[in-house]
């Protein structure tokens, strides 16, 4: 397996990025929200604190990328 293949896949997932966040918009805001309620102050993240929005997003995610960017 060549080393550049693996780079230009890469990057075309990262090109398709902006446009699977569009489709995502709700989840990602949700995500977001989560994150940011929780680390108000000097609160750190720490796993699992969002990990129902997280796996909402990941699935809206897989979702988005399955069906193919329009």
């Amino acid at each position: 397996m060549s080393s550049s293949n693996v780079w230009s896949r890469s990057r075309a997932r990262m090109r398709l990025f902006p446009e699977l966040l569009a489709q995502c918009s709700g989840e990602a805001a949700a995500y977001g929200k989560c994150v940011a309620s929780t680390t108000t102050g000097k609160q750190e993240l720490t796993k699992n604190m969002c990990v129902k929005e997280f796996e909402a997003l990941k699935s809206c995610f897989q979702s988005a990328a399955k069906k193919g960017v329009k």
